[in-house]
């Protein structure tokens, strides 16, 4: 399997991660020649609904694809055993040897979790840079931050990847090419970094993300205030999370099909069918295997999250293993801790199935348990959009518990107040008083008994 893709274009000063400013990156470097290898585990194939190798190197393909690397040679191999040198075997090693030096390849993605030893290993075997599954994604997030809290983010999970491969494998780190210097090329400058000063720089980033949760904290307080509710997209990367964004919300962000399109969180306010606001929230796609590293780092963004009143879960149900990638979302969801809100589940991408495949999935979401959860869309061409958002009202209507209220027909002012912060489901007249049936969450009702005392 051979791909071409165009050399990646040097960053601009603002683009780049401000934790340094890079001088010129020569052409080895913002065009790497790449070979990838993706290592299936044999006993992980057992499994039931394991991704299937074709499907895995398709996915590794693409992540060197999403910051516009040179594929020129990509494999899969399935590990039966582990050789703790060099995690993959001698005749793939030596397979491998022979395609660098074919290729001229200076750069080589192992789509697994190497140790420091097993990529110093390889490096010399092949004499060329090798990087692993962890240290590809890092690098793709390094090259997407642009916000200054995800750059923190970023740099604290490159730093806690670094610092465990400072003395076996890292004291020939080269010159950064864009993202966290993963893939610097042979020949570039060195880069002395002392293990201090890198533990130093990582309190010093924690404290910062300390601060961002309080901040981020303070907003959802003053969103609780204003009664508006916050709906969170998440999914597996390229489910189509940005683009049923921008069709909710009428927001312009960037939606592309490549992996980690997005990274840096987006809000928006919308109005529901039913008159109601609520604030709708873009996250970072998941990834099977994410490094643990960055599901640490992100944990300030992905409160924004588990602190939702109610998530979507974006699945790309014309990808052929879209039952896996949810598991893994699911897997990703239940490591950040806690039940959770209450979740719907868009199948997203209806249009690319066939005719028959559709009818299909849309009269299995219509049946069962489950019908009033799962909806089917296309965030392209708008199908069932108008069904997703009218279920999302209703959804978040459901925590509010109805209370019979009874008001002065001429305070308008509160009867008003009643319209706007919760669903009066019936009202009645008995001379100068409305008594009126209205759902309110918690929050509501509290600020609705403080009003009434006054």
């Amino acid at each position: 399997m051979a791909t071409r893709r165009k050399t990646r274009p040097e960053l601009s000063d603002d683009e780049k991660p401000e934790r340094k400013r890079q001088k010129p990156v020569d052409a080895i470097a913002r065009a790497t020649t790449t070979a990838v290898l993706c290592v299936v585990d044999a006993a992980a194939r057992r499994d039931v609904g394991a991704r299937a190798p074709d499907a895995k190197l398709a996915e590794s393909v693409g992540l060197a694809g999403a910051i516009q690397l040179d594929v020129v040679w990509a494999d899969a191999v399935v590990l039966r055993r582990t050789t703790p040198a060099t995690l993959i075997g001698k005749g793939t090693v030596e397979t491998l040897k022979s395609v660098v030096e074919d290729n001229e390849i200076g750069l080589v993605i192992v789509d697994a979790r190497l140790t420091p030893v097993q990529q110093r290993n390889l490096e010399k075997e092949w004499s060329t840079k090798v990087i692993d599954r962890t240290g590809l994604i890092l690098e793709i997030f390094g090259a997407r931050a642009r916000t200054h809290e995800g750059r923190l983010q970023v740099e604290l999970a490159a730093l806690e990847y670094q610092r465990g491969r400072l003395v076996r494998s890292w004291t020939h780190l080269e010159r950064q090419r864009g993202g966290f210097g993963f893939m610097g090329g042979p020949g570039e400058s060195q880069i002395e970094i002392d293990r201090r000063l890198i533990g130093e720089r990582i309190v010093r980033i924690r404290t910062d993300l300390q601060s961002v949760r309080r901040t981020r904290a303070i907003n959802r307080g003053g969103r609780r205030k204003a009664r508006l509710p916050t709906v969170a997209l998440v999914g597996y990367t390229n489910a189509g999370k940005s683009t049923l964004f921008n069709r909710l919300s009428g927001a312009g962000v960037l939606a592309k099909d490549l992996l980690f399109a997005t990274l840096d969180p987006t809000m928006r306010s919308v109005r529901l069918p039913n008159g109601k606001e609520c604030v709708f929230s873009d996250t970072v796609g998941f990834i099977s295997e994410l490094p643990t590293q960055l599901v640490a780092a992100f944990r300030a963004t992905l409160e924004e999250v588990t602190e939702a009143d109610l998530v979507l879960h974006v699945r790309d149900v014309a990808h052929p293993d879209s039952e896996r990638q949810a598991r893994d979302v699911e897997a990703v969801l239940a490591e950040l801790g806690g039940e959770g809100p209450p979740m719907l589940e868009v199948l997203n991408k209806v249009d690319l199935l066939a005719p028959d495949a559709r009818a299909v999935l849309e009269a299995q979401a219509a049946i069962g348990a489950e019908r009033d959860r799962r909806f089917t869309v296309s965030a392209v061409t708008g199908e069932g959009i108008d069904g997703l958002l009218s279920a999302i009202a209703q959804t978040l209507n459901e925590a509010a518990r109805p209370r019979e209220v009874a008001v002065p027909a001429g305070d308008g002012a509160t009867i008003a107040w009643l319209y706007r912060h919760g669903e009066v489901r019936q009202r009645r007249d008995e001379g100068e008083t409305a008594i009126l049936t209205v759902a309110l969450d918690e929050a509501a009702s509290a600020q609705l008994d403080r009003r009434l005392a006054r």
